[in-house]
C-alpha cells in the first residue's frame, strides 16, 4: 500500500524480476476504465468463456484454475500473481482473487492506493489473517541522504539533502526527476568533491513536467481542472473549489493525496507537493490560467485569505498580466521575503511604482539580492534608498542591512561610516542622532571594545521601554556585546547580554536586517567559550527546526559554527566533515561572513589530519578571502598559522603564534588569548604551559577551568593527580582534554616504573581518541601506538573491499544495508588511519 509515485509498482515488478525463474508469474493491471466492469482486468485469461458464463463468479474461477494448470503443465512451478493498482479491482474480479488465494490456488503480490483502497474481498483476506500488509512510505531524510550517497560521486552535504527532501516530499518519483533535471541544468553541481545546489531546484525540467503530465493525462476531466486550480491558487478554500468543481472531486483528490487539507479556517487546500504544484503551473497557458482566475474570483471572499493565500493570489495576477495595487504587491513581496522565496519578492517589488512605497520596495529587493549573496547589486539599489528611509520604521534594519552588502563586497566599516554621516546633513536630527547611535555600536563591535559597549548598551537599556522603537538597537548592542565579552574572557556575562539581546527578537521579526541569525552567532559562540557545547548545539538545532526556508542563505553559516564546535571539542573528523561542505555553501552566500573564518578552520583541520591537498586549497581561500570582521579575523589569522605549521613544521607558522600572542588584540581579550595559547599547545609547545594557567584564571566558564586544571596538573607531574583529572574531564565532556591528561599521566608513570598503570593510563587515552574519531594523532603526544583490533563485522568487510567490491556488493553479500557497510568502512579507516579502500590492503595488520 502506498501513494502514487512512492514505489509500489517498481516493488511488485522487482519482486516478479527475482521470482520469475522459481515461479510462473501472471500480471494483472488494474484500470479505473475497468472499475466498473464485473471481471473486467480478467478478459485476458477467460477469453473462451460464453457471454453467460463471462459474468459467473464459478465459470471465471474455473476459468482461472484451467489456466493456471496449463501454467504448471509446463514447469511445474506455483503461480504468483502480481496485480498493479489493485485500487481499481472491481467487487467482482477482487472476489475471484480472494478465493485463489483462500483456496491455495496462487500467491499473489497486489499493490494499492490506501485511499481508496483495496476493494472489500481483498481487505477482508488481511483481517482474516489470509494477508499481510506492508505500507510503503515516502522516504524519510536519512533514506534520502543514503540514495543521494549511493547516486552521487562525492560528499552531499546537509544543506543539499534538506533541500532535495523537501522538494522531493520523499517521493522517490520525484526525487528521480528533480536529480536528473537539476543535473541537467547545472544547478546540482559539484564544487571540490561537494555537491551543491547552486539555485533552486527546477520546475520546468524534462523529466519533472513529463511525471506531471503522466499524472495529469490518467485522471478525469473534472479531477484535472480542480487540481489547476488548486495549483494556481493553493493554498485555496476547500469551499471555494467544492463550488466550482463539486464535493465529490473534492474527496477523490484528497483519497488520492494528490491535495492536502491545510488546518485552520476556514479549510484550504493545497497540492502535496510544492514543485508538483509549479510544475502544473508551467503547463498551464497564461490564457487558460486567465479564465481559471476570474472562475476563483467569482467564488473567493480574499477577507478570508491567510498571509500565503494573498501572495500567491497577487503571483497570480501579475503572471496572468493583471493590474494590482502597489500596497498589495508591497504586503505580498514582504510576505515572499519571510519565506525566503527570494525571486518572487524581487519580481513583485520591483513592478512598484509609487513614490512613497518605491524605496522600501527596493530595500525589499535589496535583501532578496542579499539572501542570493549578490552584495554589490544589494549595496547599489540600498545606496539610492536608505536616506529616504533614514525615517521610516524599517530605517535601522535598512542602515544595518546596507552596511553589511558593502562589508561583504569589501567595503570597510570606516569608510562606510564617513559616506553615512556626509549623506545624513540633511535628515532631521532625531533621525541623525539614531543613525549615530547604530554607527557607534558597529565601530564599537569592530574594535571588540567591551569595555566602550558595555557603558553605552548600558545607557541604552536604562533610557529604553517597551514600545519606543529601539528594539533594532537594543539587539544590536547586546549581541555585539555579547561578543566582546566572550573575546575578553567573560562569555558568562556575555551569554545575560546575547540572551537579552535574543528578547528583543519577537518583534523584530519579518524586518529587513537578519537580527536572529546575528544574535544566534553571538549566542553560540558565548556558549562554545565557556566549554557548553550541548547548550550551543541546541540553540543551532532550534534555529535550524524553526527556520527551514533560510536553510539556502543560512545553512553555510550554520554548518561553520557547529564546525568550529566540533573542533574546539577536538573531534577533529566531525569538524571536517561538516567545514568542507559549509565553505563551498559559503562561496554562494555568506550573509553573516563567515567564508575566511570558516576557510581557516577547514585550513586547520585539514592539515592536522593531514590531508594536504585539501589543506593548501583551504588555504588559498582564506588567503584571498575578503575581512570578515577583527574578532573573526584575529582568530582566523591564528588557525590558520597553526595549519601552516601542521603542514610544513617549519616553525614558522608558531613563531606567527607567539607574535599574535603579544598584540593589543590577544592581551587585551583574555578569551581570545587563551584560546590562541591552547594552539601552541596543542603543536607541542609547553613553554606556553604558564601562560595558559595565566589566561586561564582570567577566563570565565568550564572550558577555562578545565584548561587551567590540566595546565596546572601538567606542570606538578603527578601521575596520581592526572588521572583523576583526566577521568574529571571526561565525565565534564572534555574529551580532548582528558585524553591529553591521560597521555601525560602514562607518561609520567612510565617514568616512575609503574608500567601496569601507565598501560592503564594509554588505554584510556585511545578510549578517548576513539570517542573524539581521531584518524591519527598529530598533538602534543604520540603514545606508544595501540595494536589495531578490528571486529569480526569490520574484518569481513575490509576483506571484500579489498577485493575490489563495491559498498553495495559488500552490502548484498553480507545481507546488510549500505549505511551499515559505510559505516563499519568509515569506522575501519579511523582505526587504520587510511582515507579510502585503496590505502587499506598496505594498512592492514600482516
Amino acid at each position: 500500500m502506498a501513494g502514487p509515485g512512492i514505489g509500489k509498482s517498481s516493488l511488485t515488478e522487482a519482486i516478479a524480476e527475482r521470482l520469475a525463474g522459481e515461479l510462473n508469474i501472471l500480471h494483472i493491471h488494474g484500470s479505473s476504465a475497468l472499475a466498473a466492469v464485473p471481471f473486467g482486468v480478467l478478459t485476458p485469461y477467460t477469453g473462451e468463456l460464453s457471454a453467460e458464463d463471462s459474468v459467473s463468479p464459478v465459470a471465471v474461477l474455473r476459468s482461472m484454475w484451467s489456466y493456471f494448470e496449463q501454467l504448471r503443465a509446463g514447469n511445474g512451478a506455483p503461480v504468483l500473481v502480481v496485480i498493479d493498482d489493485a485500487h481499481h479491482l472491481d467487487e467482482a474480479s477482487a472476489g475471484v482473487v480472494a478465493e485463489l488465494i483462500s483456496a491455495g490456488w496462487a500467491t499473489v503480490v497486489a499493490a494499492a492506493r490506501p485511499r481508496p483502497g483495496l476493494p472489500q474481498p481483498l481487505d477482508q483476506l488481511w483481517y482474516d489473517g489470509l494477508a499481510e500488509r506492508v505500507d510503503l512510505r515516502p522516504l524519510n531524510r536519512e533514506q534520502i541522504e543514503e540514495v543521494l550517497a549511493h547516486v552521487l560521486d562525492g560528499t552531499v552535504p546537509d544543506a543539499t539533502v534538506n533541500a532535495v527532501w523537501s522538494a522531493s516530499g520523499g517521493n522517490p518519483r520525484v526525487l528521480n526527476a528533480l536529480l536528473h533535471d537539476s543535473a541537467e541544468a547545472g544547478i546540482l553541481a559539484k564544487r571540490n568533491g561537494i555537491w551543491v545546489l547552486l539555485g533552486s531546484l527546477p520546475t520546468d525540467g524534462v523529466r519533472l513536467t513529463a511525471v506531471v503530465t503522466k499524472d495529469h493525462l490518467r485522471r478525469r476531466p473534472e479531477e484535472q481542472e480542480a487540481l489547476k486550480l488548486i495549483a494556481l491558487a493553493g493554498p485555496v478554500g476547500r469551499k471555494v473549489i467544492e463550488e466550482i468543481c463539486g464535493a465529490a472531486v473534492v474527496r477523490s483528490l484528497l483519497d488520492q493525496q494528490t491535495v492536502v487539507e491545510n488546518s485552520g479556517v476556514p479549510a484550504e487546500l493545497s497540492v502535496w507537493n510544492v514543485l508538483f504544484a509549479k510544475a502544473i503551473r508551467n503547463t498551464i497557458s497564461v490564457s487558460r490560467s486567465l479564465q481559471l482566475l476570474e472562475k476563483i474570483r467569482e467564488h473567493q471572499d480574499s477577507a478570508t485569505l491567510r498571509a500565503e493565500g494573498r501572495l500567491r493570489f497577487v503571483e497570480w495576477s501579475l503572471e496572468c498580466g493583471l493590474r494590482v495595487p502597489d500596497a498589495e504587491m508591497l504586503d505580498a513581496a514582504r510576505e515572499a521575503l519571510s519565506r525566503f522565496r527570494n525571486h518572487s519578492a524581487r519580481s513583485i517589488a520591483a513592478k512598484i511604482r509609487d513614490p512613497e512605497l518605491v524605496h522600501l520596495a527596493n530595500a525589499v529587493q535589496a535583501r532578496a539580492l542579499y539572501n542570493e549573496g549578490a552584495y554589490a547589486e544589494a549595496a547599489t539599489l540600498l545606496d539610492s534608498s536608505w536616506v529616504q528611509l533614514a525615517g521610516d520604521a524599517q530605517g535601522p534594519s535598512v542602515l544595518l542591512l546596507r552596511m553589511a552588502a558593502h562589508q561583504a563586497a569589501g567595503r570597510p566599516l570606516a569608510e562606510f561610516a564617513e559616506d553615512v554621516r556626509k549623506q545624513q546633513q540633511g535628515l532631521p536630527e532625531e533621525t541623525r542622532g539614531r543613525q549615530e547611535e547604530l554607527l557607534e555600536l558597529l565601530q564599537f563591535g569592530a574594535e571588540v571594545d567591551f569595555e566602550a559597549l558595555g557603558d553605552r548598551v548600558a545607557e541604552i537599556r536604562n533610557s529604553s521601554s517597551a514600545g519606543t522603537g529601539n528594539e533594532p538597537l537594543k539587539a544590536l548592542g547586546e549581541a555585539l556585546l555579547a561578543h566582546a565579552l566572550a573575546a575578553a574572557g567573560r562569555p558568562s556575562e556575555g551569554l545575560d547580554a546575547a540572551l537579552l539581546a535574543a528578547s528583543e527578537l519577537p518583534i523584530l521579526e519579518g524586518d529587513l536586517f537578519f537580527y536572529s541569525e546575528f544574535v544566534l552567532g553571538r549566542l553560540v559562540i558565548d556558549y562554545l567559550a565557556m566549554g557548553e557545547w550541548e547548550s550551543a548545539e541546541r540553540e543551532l538545532e532550534s534555529y535550524a527546526s524553526t527556520h527551514a526556508a533560510g536553510d539556502a542563505t543560512f545553512n553555510g553559516s550554520l554548518q561553520v559554527l557547529r564546525g568550529y564546535s566540533m573542533l574546539r571539542q577536538g573531534r577533529m573528523e566531525r569538524a571536517y566533515q561538516l567545514l568542507l561542505p559549509a565553505v563551498e555553501a559559503l562561496r554562494l552566500s555568506d550573509p553573516l561572513q563567515l567564508f575566511r573564518f570558516g576557510s581557516a578552520l577547514g585550513f586547520y583541520v585539514a592539515s592536522r589530519l593531514g590531508d594536504t591537498a585539501q589543506a593548501k586549497r583551504l588555504e588559498q581561500d582564506y588567503k584571498d578571502a575578503v575581512a570578515g570582521g577583527p574578532a573573526h579575523d584575529f582568530l582566523a589569522g591564528a588557525y590558520g598559522a597553526a595549519a601552516s605549521e601542521y603542514l610544513s613544521r617549519d616553525g614558522k607558522g608558531l613563531a606567527a603564534l607567539h607574535t599574535l600572542a603579544t598584540t593589543t588584540e590577544a592581551s587585551s581579550r583574555a578569551g581570545t588569548l587563551l584560546e590562541l595559547l591552547s594552539l601552541c599547545w596543542d603543536l607541542g609547545d609547553a613553554s606556553v604551559i604558564p601562560m595558559v594557567q595565566n589566561a586561564a584564571r582570567a577566563v570565565d566558564g568550564r572550558w577555562a577551568a578545565s584548561m587551567l586544571k590540566l595546565a596546572s596538573d601538567w606542570e606538578a607531574a603527578d601521575g596520581d593527580a592526572l588521572m583523576e583529572t583526566a577521568a574529571m574531564l571526561e565525565e565534564s565532556g572534555f574529551v580532548n582534554l582528558a585524553r591529553e591528561a591521560y597521555a601525560r599521566a602514562s607518561t609520567v608513570l612510565e617514568q616512575a616504573g609503574e608500567r601496569r598503570r601507565s598501560r592503564q593510563a594509554v588505554a584510556q587515552r585511545e578510549k578517548c581518541d576513539h570517542e573524539l574519531g581521531e584518524r591519527f594523532r598529530e598533538g602534543r603526544f604520540i603514545a606508544a601506538a595501540p595494536a589495531v583490533h578490528l571486529t569480526r563485522r569490520e574484518q569481513d568487510i575490509v576483506e571484500l573491499a579489498v577485493q575490489g567490491l563495491t559498498d553495495r556488493e559488500i552490502a548484498q553479500r553480507l545481507m546488510v544495508s549500505v549505511r551499515t557497510v559505510e559505516g563499519h568502512l568509515y569506522r575501519t579507516y579511523v582505526k587504520l588511519g587510511v582515507r579510502s579502500r585503496d590505502e587499506l590492503d598496505a594498512a592492514l595488520p600482516k
